[in-house]
């Protein structure tokens, strides 16, 4: 059902919660295709289904019905085991409460993806001290989580994301926890990996981190209120981000 350029797509994708008149639809029958290299926003109140909809991109929670498709392979109909090689594989998650193993230094965080899917630890460490470099923490590679910052911990969980060469990365309110400074510094990162041709879908509630995307979904009550391309190729860029702090 994709496009030959699509990297994710689904067709009636649904997910519901209970029955009868506690029925719960947290997405209700949605279609979406994601072309390679876009940043996709998506955006709506609490409780309208946008993480549901990543998760169920990500294959972390399976649908109640509809088609998910990634790389132009059906992933619905996957054993469990199956689909969770293809997560480690294909899919980069970036979490708004950062999801760091604490016991764990920044380079191993970075490393872990690596050989939970099955590569040496040798090729892991050259990976992520590459990554690490990427995002300006070379010289904080062997710190805990703890020793980090906000932003620094974030910047550690994209390198975590990218560690496996994703074909798409799903950020679920990357910078809830973040200050503006900290917001600033992923949102460059997002934007070097998407001129890099990263595709990325990312949840977020603030509507000027949303206009640094390339397009803008709304959602209401599990279904699409709006699908918007934004100005110009790539969004409007970090310039949708003055005043943030304001």
């Amino acid at each position: 059902m994709n496009g030959p350029a699509a990297v994710v797509g689904v067709r009636g994708l649904a997910k519901h919660h209970g029955q009868g008149q506690s029925l719960v639809r947290a997405v209700d029958a949605v279609d979406l295709e994601v072309p390679r290299g876009q940043m996709l926003a998506v955006m709506g109140p609490s409780g309208c289904g946008k993480s549901t909809l990543l998760h169920l991109l990500g294959g972390l929670e399976r649908p109640s019905g509809g088609e998910v498709w990634l790389g132009g392979r059906r992933v619905d109909t996957l054993s469990e085991r199956a689909l969770a090689r293809l997560r480690r594989r294909s899919v980069g998650f970036v979490f708004q409460a950062f999801h760091l193993v604490e016991e764990l230094s920044a380079a191993e965080n970075v490393e872990l993806p690596v050989l939970l899917a099955g590569g040496s630890r040798r090729e892991a460490r050259r990976r992520a001290g590459r990554l690490l470099e990427r995002v300006g923490l070379t010289g904080r590679a062997g710190h805990l989580p703890s020793q980090l910052s906000g932003g620094q911990r974030q910047r550690v969980a994209v390198a975590r994301a990218m560690v496996n060469d994703p074909l798409i990365v799903l950020a679920d309110e990357p910078t809830g926890n973040l200050d503006t400074a900290a917001t600033l510094e992923v949102l460059r990162i997002f934007e070097e990996l998407r001129t890099a041709g990263q595709t990325l879908v990312m949840v977020t509630h603030d509507e000027r981190v949303a206009a640094t995307a390339d397009r803008l979904i709304s959602m209401r009550d599990g279904m699409f209120a709006d699908d918007t391309y934004l100005a110009g190729s790539h969004g409007r860029g970090l310039g949708g981000l003055i005043g943030l702090d304001g």
